[in-house]
């Protein structure tokens, strides 16, 4: 059937999409005829598509039976999926979390002795220091920081806190090692981080880590608030458990990303 398209749209490989779309569960194995009902296309136009699938390793012949998909057509959906970034996974959890809360969420992964922050989704109120996707802070004396730096190895924190911070911030809270270990502990405990002012007059924010497929930390979700909007109390009592949901969400969807193989492809001559 014609398609309604502009002078850019290209046909043969509208028809090739039609082709391999054709086959669907329940019918693996298709000939000829088969594949050229089901399209709508005449029939010299599906062999001439079926045996350039073939040749690029997308189609495999079965002799008198017809013609079957192989795995490298995963090769189609991998690309996509491939392709989501940390934003696309967090989003939609993020967009929940701020409606339920009324409250930006951010989340963030670690830079050396920093946070930069990798997605966010804001509310507009006044707030101490104006955020925006690669704003970095001192990782200490944030709540997504302390998260972060929980889920080190002790040489691991050692190391990343011997690197001065580019952040051009100069926080409230600069705790020596033997206090800031003492917190990094009772984050480990507890399985979130509040900081309270400790980065800027005014910030207060809570945060709790978002694991991959493996169970390990790779970024941190936080709601943040205003002191004098918010008391602690409320940041803990009601959206502290929104946001250990909301994490939960992203780190299921990461899990299932990262269960996703990578589609490997054989040769066209396999």
């Amino acid at each position: 059937m014609p398609r309604e398209a502009g002078p850019d749209f290209i046909e043969a490989l509208a028809r090739g999409l039609d082709v391999v779309r054709c086959f669907r569960p329940g019918r693996p194995v298709m000939t000829l005829s088969e594949v050229a009902t089901a399209t709508g296309l005449a029939r010299p136009t599906v062999r001439r598509i079926l045996l350039t699938l073939e040749e690029l390793g997308y189609v495999r012949s079965s002799g008198e039976r017809g013609f079957a998909l192989t795995p490298r057509v995963l090769e189609l959906g991998m690309a996509y999926v491939n392709a989501l970034s940390i934003w696309d996974v967090a989003r939609p959890h993020m967009q929940r979390l701020v409606a339920a809360t009324g409250e930006s969420t951010s989340l963030a992964q670690l830079d050396g002795s920093d946070i930069v922050y990798v997605a966010r989704v804001a509310v507009p109120k006044i707030v101490t220091l104006a955020v925006t996707i690669g704003t970095r802070f001192p990782a200490p004396a944030t709540s997504m920081g302390k998260v972060l730096l929980a889920a080190l190895t002790p040489a691991e924190l050692t190391a990343l806190l011997a690197e001065p911070s580019r952040s051009g911030i100069t926080p409230r809270w600069r705790p020596p090692r033997e206090e800031l270990d003492a917190a990094l502990r009772e984050v480990r405990t507890k399985g979130w981080a509040l900081a309270d002012q400790d980065l800027a007059p005014g910030v207060r924010s809570v945060a709790t880590g978002v694991r991959n497929g493996d169970g390990r930390v790779v970024a941190a979700l936080n709601v943040t608030v205003h002191a004098a909007e918010t008391t602690v109390e409320h940041l803990l009592e009601h959206h502290l458990p929104l946001l250990l949901r909301a994490a939960a969400d992203i780190s299921h969807d990461w899990s299932l990303l990262d269960a996703v193989p990578l589609a490997t492809a054989p040769s066209p001559t396999a």
